[in-house]
């Protein structure tokens, strides 16, 4: 793996939650907003080794247990600089004329 690599993590409130483990420092967080609605956070992180980071489903409710994938950084979508994830981020926040924006944590 080169020397620095950056992926993003995904987490949608009430649905998943990825977490950084060891291995990937969190350097940016980001909401998306929908139509001013927050329905999204996306951290952009430095994956510093070959790690298996932790996706958390919340679909079952507050009273289920948690299922947790271990999911491999190898099918993350990776990036050679922060600022290529950064611009990565930025597309996703422009899709026609919809009202979709990111917020800088």
């Amino acid at each position: 793996m080169p020397t620095a690599m950056y992926v993003i993590l995904t987490s949608k409130p009430g649905q998943f939650r990825t977490e950084a483990v060891a291995g990937v420092e969190p350097l940016e967080t980001y909401e998306y907003l929908f139509y001013g609605r927050v329905t999204a956070s996306f951290v952009i992180a430095e994956l510093r080794e070959a790690v298996k980071v932790r996706v958390i489903d919340e679909t079952g409710g507050p009273e289920a247990e948690p299922v947790i994938n271990h999911v491999p950084s190898k099918f993350l979508e990776r990036f050679d600089t922060l600022d290529a994830a950064r611009a990565a981020l930025e597309a996703l926040a422009r899709f026609g004329s919809m009202d979709l924006s990111l917020r800088k944590q």
